[in-house]
Parts: C-alpha cells; sequence; structure tokens
C-alpha cells in the first residue's frame, strides 16, 4: 500500500474510535489485522455457549509463537475448569462474576519452576534463578504470550478480558491451582461469545504525541494532551454509564491510595513466599 494515498473509509474509522476524530494519526499502511488490534476492547459479560473443539489448544499455539526471552519459556498456563476454583478467583479478584460465566478462563503464570527442575535434573546450578531480572523475564514472557492468544481469539470472533486483579491473592491462586515455588500465576484471562447486552464501545487512548518521542523524551505538551483527553474519557464514561469521572480522576483514585491496591501492595514478600526471592 502507497502510504502516502488517502486513508480508506475503515482506517479513518478505526483510528477515529481509538483516538478522537481531532487526534487521528498521520495515514500509514493498512491491513485487517491492524484493523483487528484497533477494535480491541474488554468485555465482561458472556454467553455460556461453549467453544469450538480445539480453540483452547489454538490459543495456546498461538501463545506460544510469542517471542520469550532467550527462548527460555518461563511462562505456563492453567486452563481453570473446576467451578469452585472459579469462583474463590473471582471472589478475590473484587466479585468478577464473569469469571465464573465465561466458558473459558486462563491463569497465565510466571514460571521460572521447569528451569530450576531442568538445572536439579542435569546437576547443574543455576545462579540466575533467584533474581528479579528473572521473575521480570518470566512475566513478560507470560504476557506477550497472552495477548498473543487474545488476538487469536479475537480473530475468531470472540472476546476477552484480562483479570489484573488476580494479584490480588496470588498465594490463594497458587493453593487453588497447586503453583509449584517459582510460579504465579500473573494475571488471569476471560475467553467467550460476548453477551448479547454486552455494548462496549472500543475505548479512546491518549494521543500519540503524550506517549510517542523521537530520540529524547518530551513531556512538554502533556497538561494540554492530557486536558484534552480527560474530557474524551469523560464523553465515554456518560455514553456508556460509566462514573463519569476524567482519566486524570480515575489514575489519582486507582494510584492515590494504598487500599486502592487491594492488597497487592504486599505483592514483594508474597513472592518470595511463592519461590521468587528477588534479589
Amino acid at each position: 500500500m502507497d502510504i502516502s494515498a488517502p486513508r480508506p473509509a475503515a482506517q479513518q474509522e478505526a483510528l477515529a474510535l481509538r483516538y478522537g476524530a481531532d487526534a487521528i494519526p498521520p495515514a500509514g499502511p493498512w491491513n485487517d489485522h491492524i484493523a483487528l488490534l484497533l477494535s480491541h476492547r474488554s468485555v465482561r459479560g458472556y454467553r455460556p455457549d461453549a467453544l469450538p473443539a480445539g480453540t483452547l489448544e489454538t490459543l495456546v499455539a498461538a501463545a506460544q509463537s510469542a517471542a520469550t526471552s532467550s527462548n527460555l519459556q518461563t511462562w505456563s498456563v492453567v486452563a481453570v475448569h473446576d467451578p469452585v476454583a472459579r469462583a474463590a478467583m473471582a471472589k478475590a479478584a473484587g466479585n468478577q462474576k464473569h469469571i465464573e460465566q465465561c466458558p473459558l478462563f486462563l491463569v497465565w503464570c510466571a514460571d521460572v519452576s521447569r528451569n530450576a527442575r531442568l538445572g536439579a535434573e542435569e546437576g547443574v546450578d543455576l545462579p540466575t534463578l533467584p533474581y528479579l531480572e528473572t521473575f521480570l523475564v518470566a512475566a513478560i514472557d507470560a504476557a506477550l504470550a497472552a495477548q498473543n492468544a487474545v488476538v487469536a481469539a479475537e480473530s475468531l470472533g470472540l472476546s476477552t478480558v484480562y483479570i489484573g486483579a488476580l494479584r490480588n491473592d496470588p498465594a490463594l491462586v497458587a493453593e487453588l491451582l497447586g503453583l509449584p515455588p517459582g510460579v504465579m500465576g500473573v494475571f488471569g484471562l476471560c475467553v467467550g461469545y460476548a453477551a448479547p447486552d454486552v455494548t462496549n464501545e472500543v475505548k479512546p487512548r491518549l494521543a500519540q504525541p503524550a506517549i510517542l518521542f523521537h530520540d529524547r523524551y518530551d513531556a512538554a505538551g502533556e497538561p494540554a494532551l492530557r486536558a484534552a483527553y480527560d474530557a474524551k474519557m469523560a464523553e465515554f464514561s456518560k455514553r456508556n454509564e460509566m462514573a463519569a469521572t476524567s482519566w486524570s480522576q480515575r489514575v489519582i483514585a486507582r494510584m492515590g491510595k494504598l487500599t486502592a491496591m487491594g492488597g497487592r501492595d504486599r505483592l514483594s514478600d508474597v513472592l518470595r513466599a511463592l519461590g521468587f526471592p528477588l534479589r
């Protein structure tokens, strides 16, 4: 595609939904895959319909095709079918009922235990295992894998939502799933067909100049960009019957008090108890 050519109507519409009509970035290459990425929205209500046979395995194949640091593959995923375990995790995650409702619930894990077992079986010490860098690699690996699975799911007409609130009680998650030391459930993922009453819009994001810099970080224009985005998010909230607050107010509510962390302020201690010394 000639990037100097006029932007197709579908591209114009997708970018307007993501940024607002006044903040569309310059025209660039476009295809159906990019359109799918821009159409992403979180869905918190699911039909009970079962997924086609082999869907889980297809999503995991997509996940395993993501980049992984040095091919260490320091992640695992648990498909949770047990309704008792799902109910307990839903409660720990702030009573998010879609965890119980969706036909497929996945817990994505940072997992260095497999590599630790490899070292033990081969009689080789792995001195890098206890370090923060190794946990960070594992958490990033899990996130990259999960995002590949999300894109694959959405390409099949399925909907998703990440459940970061599993980190409210990672020790409980570890107990429910029988996770060995060196494994932590870093987030969950609901997958399924959106319920008919779910009509989520594409949520606007900050304009690109707020997050895209060239050569050096430059926040000089941030106040004006934030003000414009606050207005868009307030309107989005009103349209979607959410609390009519701006993005700035949401950030302050989420980051302005420790209680908003839902217990995650103690995460470093919990991680150490789960077998991540974090040196």
